[in-house]
């Protein structure tokens, strides 16, 4: 029987369907059933290579009335006809069809990829499109993941089965960050381990089991959640399952130190019930119960709250407002150049924050100003293992998607199977744990970014949030919000640059407002008024005694190991001054000429001995001329708070009477020395051309080496895409030989019945070509003709026969001549006689391909009209 998708819209696509089948009908789940006009729940199921058998196995144990709909998503060869619907068919009492454009989903239906066709959904209907390279990276399992988990939301399921490479690791992440279930064949089960093990090792598995077991495993997920199987409104929890709820937030505190109190309850309660449906729990109170006594679903319960939804450049139109509008205008502010600071808040694993620092590069590589600009990104998270592999810098092969082949061969470098970032973007992110509610923030930013963090929260604290956030940015500095969060009502404290793309720059305000900073590292002390103290003799004491210690003491440092400074008593100009260029308060850097030989061995001295050192008698460099200064450098031992610490004390000594003799001295001295600091010129500058030559002959060399390094790359990346076009070319080849493998088993038990049928039939059968040359008989032609296996290939006229019939070369001539069959009976040795029947060969394309001649033993039917002729001749 042919019947067509009843879902189907326009679409021409017939399928095979088992007219014993009984009807579609709704899974029994024991709840509430599929509404029929609504869409059913959809299994996505993503292979390549090695996928066929394994898809086999997971479809033998689905029933006929499963009450879901399935989405077979394969690497297919573009150029070949898929037999992949006509295979799964056998194995199965669903329905399998290829997906056609607009096709309604419509449960106990499979639904597989067409060939060279990208696959997409929206409101339930199959979207076909064209694919973007005909070869190479195509990901088409992670595209249809993507889209399924933002049609779908919480009802997509996606399913992970043989395969080579990476794909589907990306879609299963935005399955599960959509609280859908992602499953995974487990890779010991696979002929090709790649594509599961890649989903496991990125840690976006809920069920890895074989592919038998995988069906149950699905099914006890459908029947504990509701959302698995019907869409749910808003949720509003009775006041017992509120107390529940509040009780796993306290559990979550005490084992993680973050407290979800103000996290939006719907989105905390989904990803709970998400839990429960994985361990097939059906009441939130047995859920809290199963928390305490096992710790380790409590870690698996904090990662699936902090499941960061991003990717590289998620949402394009946004990442190019900011490169060629809020950027440069930002740039436009300071003629003079800056060193920028950012923010990115829940920057997840990082490909935000890269994003930006990669949109920065290109926006400065885009200015017209000269200016030194530099932009240091902060990017903060609250999952440590987030921050660790963000700071890894290396993705898979997948981010090739979301990207251009430009920018990935810019910022990017090919490592193994997938990409790391380039040194240049990677140092200019400090990755850093943070809790952007709790933990106190950055500030005198030019550029913060919380995308998609505020719509989990409360809008109490998104308030709040937007509040600090005003406060962190620098005047005119820039806001980037996710696309479906705002600034809410305190629009006056910023001005929209691109509403759709939720870009804000920071307004000043004439008001203070009130910041309610976070109080974890800000205790607020208690208020006490001041006019009902009296002064504390305690008071006159401590001005005393830096009064005596600004005047009367030595001047002194107390440094670290490092000759860092912690502490500086009394006046310390005339030996330390700051060095030039950025900040730095170390002492080797800071200690005048004639000073810091001395100091770093003193300090290197003292940090190995108990007594103090002592080095006198140094002249120091001062603005005014020298001074004589003595040095003492004792390392700390008591108390313990400056253990490991030493004193670096300053003391001045008077300079000596000096007497002509010695002035006399001095100047011959003073002569010599300028003779010999003028040979010294003279050889610096020598050196000096010397050296320039070299540096020429360095730069011409270094240009040579750049030369190279830029055709090794340019070679480098032909190799890489030769290499992604051979892997995509490979698993499409080893899906095709699978199909193959299963047409040739099926042809083979096909001869072998034919042979078995004609030998059952004891009719002698010789096939022959167009020049009637032997291409193939049955055994029983042996009885007529003298021919053996190695006569194949030879013309049927050259092999000796028992039959009188010379006409048959002729006959068989005047078939193949007119396509007309000819039958004859022929008489042969032994009084045998046959029917013989020769008639022309037709192949499946209805092409005459030579002559077919059977030859039937009718000698007892000759015989019979013999005996009945010889009867009536005898019969008066």
């Amino acid at each position: 029987m042919v019947k067509t998708n009843p879902a189907s819209l326009g679409s021409n696509t017939l399928t095979v369907v088992n007219t014993a089948k009984q009807a579609p009908k709704v899974l029994n789940t024991g709840k509430q059933g599929i509404d029929s006009d609504s869409t059913p729940p959809i299994i996505a199921i993503g292979t390549s290579a090695g996928g066929l058998e394994a898809l086999e196995q997971f479809f033998t144990h689905v029933p006929p009335d499963c009450g879901v709909a399935f989405v077979v998503i394969q690497h297919l060869d573009p150029n070949h006809q898929g037999m992949l619907p006509e295979l799964l068919q056998r194995v199965t009492p669903l329905t399998v069809t290829q997906a056609g454009d607009r096709m309604k989903i419509a449960p106990n239906w499979v639904y597989v990829i067409p060939p060279n066709k990208d696959l997409s959904i929206l409101h339930g209907k199959l979207h076909l499109l064209e694919p973007l390279a005909p070869r190479g990276l195509r990901l088409p399992i992670d595209s249809f993941f993507r889209a399924l988990a933002e049609d779908q939301h919480e009802r997509a399921i996606g399913v992970i089965l043989s395969g080579m490479g990476s794909d589907g690791t990306l879609g299963l992440r935005a399955i599960k960050e959509n609280a859908g279930l992602a499953v995974v064949q487990t890779p010991e089960s696979a002929q090709f381990d790649s594509m599961p093990r890649s989903a496991i090792t990125a840690g976006v598995a809920d069920i890895v089991a074989t592919p038998p077991e995988l069906w149950g495993k699905i099914l006890a997920y459908l029947q504990h959640s509701p959302r698995g199987l019907h869409a749910v409104p808003e949720i509003v929890l009775e006041l017992k399952n509120q107390s529940a709820l509040e009780q796993i937030v306290i559990l979550l505190r005490e084992r993680t130190g973050n407290d979800f109190l103000l996290y939006k309850k719907n989105t905390i309660y989904r990803r709970i019930e998400r839990r429960m449906g994985l361990h097939q729990i059906d009441s939130i109170a047995k859920y809290v119960r199963y928390l305490r006594e096992n710790q380790q679903e409590l870690d698996l319960l904090f990662k699936e709250l902090l499941i960061g939804v991003t990717s590289f450049f998620r949402d394009p139109a946004v990442w190019e407002s900011l490169k060629t509008d809020a950027i440069p205008t930002l740039l436009a502010q300071y003629p003079a150049g800056k060193s920028l600071r950012a923010w990115v808040a829940a920057c997840s694993t990082g490909e935000e924050a890269y994003s930006l620092a990669i949109v920065f590069k290109e926006a400065l590589v885009a200015s017209p100003s000269p200016q030194p600009f530099k932009l240091q990104i902060f990017a903060t998270d609250l999952d440590q293992d987030a921050i660790d592999n963000a700071r890894q810098g290396i993705y898979p092969a997948n981010i090739a998607e979301d990207m251009s082949a430009e920018r990935l061969s810019k910022f990017f470098s090919k490592e193994g199977s997938g990409y790391r970032i380039n040194k240049e973007i990677r140092e200019m992110v400090i990755f850093a744990p943070h809790n952007v509610i709790m933990d106190p923030p950055f500030t005198k930013l030019d550029l913060l970014c919380c995308r998609n963090l505020l719509i989990y929260l409360s809008q109490e604290l998104q308030k709040k949030l937007i509040l600090l956030f005003h406060y962190t940015l620098a005047n005119q500095g820039i806001l980037l919000l996710g696309n479906a969060e705002t600034t809410g009502n305190t629009g006056h404290l910023f001005t929209v640059i691109d509403n759709k793309s939720r870009l804000y720059r920071r307004t000043g305000t004439p008001f203070p407002l009130d910041v309610d900073f976070p109080t974890k590292f800000f205790p607020i002390a208690p208020m006490t008024n001041d006019t009902d103290k009296t002064p504390s003799i305690a008071n006159l004491q401590t001005l005393a005694d830096q009064l005596l210690l600004q005047h009367f003491s030595p001047a002194a440092v107390l440094v670290n190991a490092g000759g860092d400074i912690l502490y500086i008593s009394g006046r310390t100009g005339k030996y330390l001054e700051p060095a030039a260029g950025k900040a730095n308060w170390n002492i080797h850097a800071m200690a005048r000429e004639g000073l810091r030989h001395e100091l770093i061995g003193a300090l290197k001295k003292a940090r190995g001995q108990v007594e103090a050192v002592h080095v006198s008698g140094l002249s120091v460099g001062t603005n005014g001329g020298s001074q004589i200064v003595n040095l003492t450098v004792q390392a700390i031992t008591k108390p313990e708070a400056l253990n490991g610490m030493l004193i670096v004390v300053f003391t001045d000594v008077a300079a000596p009477a000096v007497g002509s003799a010695i002035r006399k001295s001095a100047s011959a001295a003073q002569k010599t020395l300028q003779i010999e600091l003028q040979q010294t010129r003279e050889d610096l500058q020598t050196l000096r051309e010397e050296m320039q030559t070299s540096q020429e002959e360095l730069k011409s060399a270094n240009e040579e080496l750049q030369s190279t390094n830029e055709e090794l790359q340019s070679t480098n990346e032909e190799l890489t895409t030769s290499k992604e076009e051979m892997q995509s070319l490979n698993e499409e080849l080893q899906t095709v030989n699978a199909e193959l493998q299963v047409k040739v088993d099926d042809l083979s038990r096909a001869s072998n019945d034919m042979n078995n049928l004609l030998n059952s039939m004891e009719i002698a059968t010789v096939f022959l070509d167009n020049a009637l040359n032997i291409r193939r008989f049955t055994s029983h032609i042996s009885h007529l003709f003298k021919v053996i296996a190695a006569d194949v290939g030879r013309p049927l006229s050259d092999i000796v026969t028992d039959l009188d019939y010379p006409e048959l070369q002729q006959d068989a001539q005047e078939v193949l001549r007119t396509l007309v069959f000819v039958e004859k009976q022929v008489r042969a040795r032994d009084d045998r006689w046959f029917k013989v029947r020769i008639m022309p060969y037709r192949t499946q394309d209805n092409l005459i391909d030579g002559v077919v001649i059977t030859f039937i033993d009718i000698s007892e039917t000759k015989k019979l009209e013999a005996e009945l002729r010889n009867s009536d001749d005898k019969t008066p």
